[in-house]
């Protein structure tokens, strides 16, 4: 992914990814990364550098915005409509990709046997 572009166009990277399902529901940085930490059993960790890279990008493309909280010290995330449209769609997309893979394994044994 290029630097400095929003995702609209581009291929939806792993880390984004798991930030928009952390953001089903609202939460700050620190819960993000908590959050994806716990899902994935430590599989996948995320550093602030990354997280807040992502969410700048993911912010610019309309995905997710700044929720308004009454502590100024603690940025709260949610998904937009935007979002929320494009996590499902991904998630779908993964499933797909999922399937195809089961099929090529599937395809690949009956050949070698």
């Amino acid at each position: 992914m290029p630097k400095n572009t929003p995702l609209k166009n581009e291929q939806m990277s792993d880390s984004a990814y798991y930030i928009l399902l952390a953001l089903l529901l609202p939460k700050h940085g620190y819960a993000i990364m908590k959050y994806i930490e716990e899902l994935t059993e430590g599989e996948i960790t995320m550093g602030p550098a990354t997280l807040y890279t992502l969410i700048k990008k993911l912010q610019k493309s309309g995905y997710i915005l700044l929720h308004e909280d009454d502590d100024e010290r603690r940025k709260t995330y949610q998904l937009t409509q935007a979002g929320t449209a494009m996590v499902e769609a991904e998630i779908e997309r993964r499933l797909r990709m999922s399937r195809h893979g089961r099929l090529a394994q599937l395809n690949a044994k009956e050949e070698l046997e």
